[in-house]
């Protein structure tokens, strides 16, 4: 999906966040290795595994759910075909992290592919490798490219590549403050703090004046530090009061890419989404369609080959930061798919891996 934020003047791209489907439709695949998918586990709950286990039922797929000792009642365990403990004897988050116990269920249960929905295991580039090493198919990108798109800093240096213009920002991860005052002093206050491994408006902090670096830097490295298990941080420009609008993205192996419309997110609270309105609220039809066109293309120049979101922000005048995050589907997606009118829950589950994708322009379903 690419999500793009506009700012009274002009257009850039702040972050990129994507979701693939399974390595069956690389480019890569060889032909010989597709096999039909008959089961598959979502290694999530709630109401993501909910929606995968419904899109599985309606093309005739056999489910499996996954549930903690606490989430023994949850309605997720009573919506699939099949369902197994895992991480007996952990905590609630700790169970469903627990990968070498998800993929013993895979096996002995003949699972042909696990859906790891969002959150959880879906940002792990070890658990698709696990599941690829299992032989199991991961419903979402090759381990290479979760490494990747989780790496912010990995992700401005691809884009960048694409010739896309970035907000300023530094290269590589910082390793001391005084690298932030350098940057700070080339381009000027305010800038912004941000993890390198990881989202969710964690591990960021604002910086306005010299004083305040040391303090913010400690802060936002301890913070990233805690969530993600890296504290690395790097520094970019910081970009008042953009507007926040997302393009979800939607595309096949064949290399064919279609945008499914915008949603306006700019009702945040510390860097986290409250409210989100589709299709965006008062914006020009020139905007949305350079906003369209623009997350198409950018999608098709670094993830041709690739199905699934891209998410990409747009700030003005015309930067783009691209923080790379990776999930497989959102939990603002059923927003999206009522424009379209697209279960995007079932689109990576298909059983034929010859499914392509309408050659539509304006990503409305004919």
């Amino acid at each position: 999906m690419l999500r793009f934020t506009v700012v009274r003047g002009g257009l850039g791209i702040l972050a990129v966040r994507r979701t693939c489907v399974s390595p069956r439709f690389s480019h890569s695949t060889p032909q010989s290795n597709i096999r039909p998918i008959n089961k598959v586990m979502v290694a999530n709950r709630g109401e993501i595994a909910i929606r995968v286990f419904r899109a599985c039922t309606e093309l005739g797929i056999r489910t499996v759910a996954v549930y903690s000792e606490q989430d023994t009642g949850q309605m997720h365990r009573q919506k699939a075909d099949e369902a197994y403990l895992i991480g007996k004897g952990l905590a609630p988050v700790a169970a469903y992290l627990d990968i070498p116990d998800i993929i013993r269920v895979a096996k002995e249960n003949n699972v042909d592919a696990i859906h790891p929905g969002y959150g959880f295991l879906s940002e792990r580039a070890d658990f698709a490798q696990a599941c690829i090493d299992a032989g199991v198919m991961f419903i979402g990108p090759s381990p290479e490219v979760v490494r990747q798109m989780g790496d912010k800093v990995e992700a401005r240096a691809l884009a960048i590549s694409a010739g896309v213009p970035v907000v300023p920002g530094t290269a590589l991860p910082i390793s001391c403050v005084h690298d932030a005052q350098v940057f700070a002093e080339t381009y000027g206050f305010p800038i912004i703090f941000k993890a390198a491994y990881g989202g969710g408006g964690r591990g960021m902090r604002v910086v306005r004046e010299y004083e305040e670096l040391e303090e913010n830097y400690q802060r936002a490295y301890s913070e990233a530090l805690t969530a993600f298990g890296n504290g690395a941080l790097f520094v970019e420009k910081f970009l008042e009061k953009p507007r926040h609008i997302e393009v979800q993205i939607l595309g096949d192996k064949y290399g064919n890419v279609i945008h499914l419309y915008e949603r306006d997110c700019s009702i945040q609270r510390r860097h986290q989404k409250v409210v989100e309105i589709a299709p965006a609220f008062q914006l020009d039809p020139h905007l949305r369609n350079r906003l369209h066109s623009d997350a198409v293309n950018l999608a098709k120049m670094l993830f041709s080959g690739h199905n699934g979101d891209y998410m990409v922000l747009l700030l003005g005048p015309p930067f783009i930061s691209p923080s790379a995050h990776i999930d497989r589907i959102f939990h603002y997606q059923p927003l999206s798919q009522k424009q379209p009118f697209f279960e995007l829950a079932a689109l990576p589950d298909r059983k034929s891996e010859r499914t392509k994708l309408p050659g539509n322009t304006d990503g409305r379903r004919k």
